[in-house]
């Protein structure tokens, strides 16, 4: 079964530094006012500030395939979304529809023209022959044809960026939270990660709370922000 690639930024790593903007940039080499990537910072200069790196995050069930009008985007067999210039006709409609505001585009003239939508392809390349010439001019490296993970992660001084496997990377982020002492704290924790046996990493549904799980807890329980 092939993987499905993921991104998860741990906020509690990441400094703002701007690494993974420049190696996303330098290793593409995107148009001038194209960031595939960039770092956005929640509650500014306020008790609990936290950077946070965003890009295309490779929907499973991505609302820009959903309302392309033209359905220029595709899933890979590893779940990454990509996107063929060749049938995009820069309607908008997928920068209006993606929460995270990964498609990009390069033109603004007369009559809102927006010129063909650029986004991170996970450094997957597109449709075009591996590695090719015109591959590298329309979409940037095709790294995960030679077996590599994006630049952006690979480059993160931090190692807050990760990329890759997403039952690989969640076990990362699994187990630094679950140290940290407040996984079940976080909303979200309990849909994203089952409970296990006391003391076993094995996962086990309906196996009873795991050591640190907070008594009584619940889904929509109001959720604590980590310090």
């Amino acid at each position: 079964m092939a993987a499905r690639m993921k991104f998860i930024c741990d906020t509690e790593r990441c400094i703002d530094c701007g690494g993974c903007v420049t190696a996303c940039k330098n290793e593409n080499e995107t148009p001038w006012g194209v960031n595939r990537r960039r770092v956005v910072t929640i509650n500014d200069g306020v008790p609990g500030e936290h950077s946070i790196s965003v890009a295309c995050m490779h929907c499973t069930d991505a609302p820009c395939m959903a309302v392309c009008p033209v359905d220029c985007f595709y899933h890979t067999a590893d779940g990454i979304v990509l996107h063929d210039k060749d049938i995009c006709i820069g309607c908008g409609y997928c920068s209006l529809a993606c929460p995270f505001g990964a498609p990009q585009f390069p033109e603004t003239g007369a009559f809102n023209h927006r010129g063909k939508m650029d986004k991170c392809t996970f450094c997957a390349g597109g449709p075009e022959p591996d590695n090719s010439e015109v591959e590298f001019k329309k979409y940037g490296r095709n790294r995960i044809s030679e077996g590599k993970l994006p630049a952006c992660a690979e480059q993160c001084a931090t190692k807050a960026l990760l990329g890759g496997d997403a039952n690989i990377i969640a076990k990362i982020y699994e187990h630094r939270v679950e140290t940290r002492g407040y996984g079940p704290e976080l909303w979200g924790w309990d849909i994203a990660y089952e409970p296990k046996k006391p003391g076993q990493d094995i996962k086990v549904k309906g196996e009873g709370p795991r050591p640190n799980q907070v008594p009584g807890d619940f889904q929509n329980n109001p959720r604590k922000f980590p310090t």
